[in-house]
């Protein structure tokens, strides 16, 4: 299978810069796999479509204020973000200009924040390097550091928590997992109320999110690692679920990614700290996951293509193409759709 097979035209107008106001005002396009119909709704209207005893995960990752810049000796600027936490102090980030960062090269970021280069890793031309620091890494950071948000967003985004999920709550992400951003308290709770089930997660969003499938064929490219856990009290809520033949339904592609991760072969998943390049595209056969609230992915992606698995790339690719035609928000900060 081809990359360029996910392809797809999207007007520049369509890739959504600003959040929706309230946050559940955005819309949803809804497609029934059995019906093999679209509806046309708004967010808020997804109580519409949960049943009772439906469990609903979640990932509750918080991203991190990861964008910063330091100075060299020479007061040289250089971008720095981070990717991916190794321990304590150390952490894989990316560099721009990376001429200016090589291992050895001690940079400074504020009066309480510094790095040492430590190494190159070859494969993706980041680097690792060791923070130097007084007190809690995540309290200096929110400081000097500022949300990172996606390439293709280009305006300035006023308020930082609009980036942020209403349930973030640990730390360690590069992104947001967008397809949460849609839901208010209020709304999680109307859900609750028709005795859905809500269930958290953690995986921590990497910007490999954003990286470009570079290879002619998809089995190819390497998929990026990322982190992620279930704990005991949330495998036992799916696994019942599962059991008793309730619908599990994941908000986000790294929930998805989470579940498929840790799930046997009858979805069925147990408690687990691990990392995962799990991979999905067409054919691939879900083993946990029912439906799917997710937001409309960039063309050639790993993400339409995990989007694609859920029916078919030309169904899906069919769908988007009504979007477009609708004028629905793409990416980040763009309308969401619910596979069921």
């Amino acid at each position: 299978m081809k990359t360029s097979d996910f392809d797809y035209f999207l007007p520049e107008q369509l890739i959504a810069q600003t959040p929706a106001s309230p946050r559940d005002s955005s819309r949803l396009l809804v497609y029934d796999r059995k019906a093999d119909k679209v509806s046309h709704k708004h967010f808020y209207d997804i109580v519409d479509y949960l049943k009772e005893g439906d469990v609903l995960v979640r990932n509750n990752t918080k991203v991190l204020p990861a964008r910063m810049f330091a100075f060299t000796p020479n007061g040289g600027k250089v971008e720095v973000l981070l990717l991916k936490r190794f321990d304590l102090n150390e952490w894989e980030v990316l560099v721009k200009p990376g001429k200016k960062a090589k291992p050895g090269a001690k940079l400074t970021i504020s009066s309480e924040l510094s790095l040492e280069v430590l190494s190159t890793i070859e494969e993706s031309g980041s680097r690792r390097v060791k923070f130097i620091y007084d007190g809690v890494f995540e309290d200096v950071i929110s400081r000097v550091g500022e949300m990172p948000l996606p390439p293709y967003i280009t305006e300035k985004l006023k308020d930082q928590s609009r980036y942020q999920t209403v349930y973030a709550k640990v730390d360690g992400s590069a992104a947001a997992p967008t397809a949460g951003l849609h839901f208010t308290d209020e709304l999680i709770q109307k859900i609750k109320d028709k005795g859905v089930e809500v269930v958290d997660v953690l995986l921590h969003v990497g910007l490999g999110t954003f990286r470009p499938v570079k290879t002619d064929d998809i089995l190819e490219h390497h998929m990026h690692s990322e982190y992620y856990e279930i704990d005991e009290g949330a495998a036992q809520k799916i696994n019942k679920a599962k059991q008793e033949g309730r619908r599990i339904i994941a908000v986000g592609t790294t929930s998805v990614r989470t579940l498929e991760s840790a799930s046997d072969e009858n979805g069925f998943v147990k408690p687990i700290k691990d990392n995962t390049e799990i991979f999905i595209y067409p054919p691939y056969k879900f083993k946990c996951v029912d439906g799917l609230i997710t937001n409309f992915h960039l063309p050639k992606s790993t993400l339409l293509m995990l989007v694609s698995a859920l029916c078919s790339r030309e169904k899906m690719l069919d769908i988007y193409n009504v979007a477009v035609n609708e004028k629905y928000r793409f990416f980040s900060f763009g309308d969401a759709c619910l596979f069921l």
